[in-house]
């Protein structure tokens, strides 16, 4: 993973990444640092991946928080 990636969040509620403070798809502050693979999301409406895993939202999300 490269540095940037090194210092995103992955949200513990919805796997949302992100670097701010709290997430903002849905408001949790509750993260880990320990997260592995990444999925993104163009257009959540049109992807079959989106809906097969729940995603309504488009940005990346992290495959698996551990």
């Amino acid at each position: 993973k490269g540095e940037e990636e090194m210092k995103k969040k992955a949200c513990k509620s919805c796997k949302f990444l992100y670097t701010g403070e709290e997430c903002p798809v849905c408001k949790s502050s509750q993260f880990v640092l320990n997260w592995k693979g990444r999925l993104a999301i163009l257009d959540p409406v049109h992807s079959d991946i989106a809906k097969k895993v729940g995603v309504k939202d488009a940005g990346e999300f992290a495959i698996k928080v551990v």
